[in-house]
């Protein structure tokens, strides 16, 4: 029997796929939760060996989500279901190390085949989203930091005003190995040598903050 926690913020939204999943068999939600800081004490508490999560929930989001699991449970598969499949959420979801990316409005039966497919060690990727996937970042815009997720500009600015780890991870509410996890992908992804550099990088385009 597969055990999936199923993180969203909406509580109608967490009821359906919780009676979506429990008429197909072998598979069973054990927890639920709103945010993603819920979904990690619901791991802690329940060892789940799937998390279904939204993409967009206030406090921690799916892919803050997908990056703290990848540091503290390396091998739990995270696959997020989303309204949302815009480029940059598709590509930090899967830079975070997401198992999967799925629309909300797969059927039932190929939910269950990818919730089948991630605990085997597979990638799921709805074909709807597969090309964005595949293809690397835009880099068109002028602004170097087009690049950067949503979570990740913001680690970026707090880079910009020089902060370390654990006051980045105190002002997001995050873990620091999460934080550390960001910076790794915001120094890669603004193809900068190191954090020091990469600072700099982002005052230079960003207005001072306070």
């Amino acid at each position: 029997m597969i055990g999936v926690l199923v993180v969203d913020d909406h509580r109608l939204l967490r009821d359906g796929v919780k009676m979506l999943l429990e008429t197909v068999d072998g598979i069973t939600v054990i927890a639920e939760a709103s945010d993603g800081r819920q979904a990690l004490a619901m791991i802690e508490a329940h060892a789940p060996d799937v998390v279904l999560t939204d993409a967009r929930m206030p406090g921690m989001d799916g892919v803050d989500l997908v990056a703290a699991c990848r540091q503290r449970w390396p091998r739990l598969p995270v696959m997020l279901l989303t309204t949302f499949d815009d480029e940059d959420l598709v590509h930090g979801a899967l830079d975070a190390g997401a198992a999967g990316f799925l629309l909300k409005d797969v059927s039932p039966e190929t939910l269950a085949e990818a919730i089948t497919a991630v605990t085997r060690g597979e990638m799921v990727i709805d074909p709807r989203v597969a090309r964005t996937a595949l293809r690397p970042p835009s880099r068109a815009s002028a602004d170097p930091l087009a690049a950067l997720t949503r979570s990740e500009r913001v680690v970026a600015g707090h880079l910009g005003r020089g902060r370390t780890n654990r006051e980045i991870a105190d002002a997001m509410v995050l873990t620091e190995g999460t934080v550390k996890n960001h910076v790794s992908a915001v120094v890669r992804k603004l193809g900068q040598r190191d954090r020091t550099a990469t600072a700099l990088l982002v005052r230079e385009h960003t207005a001072p903050q306070g």
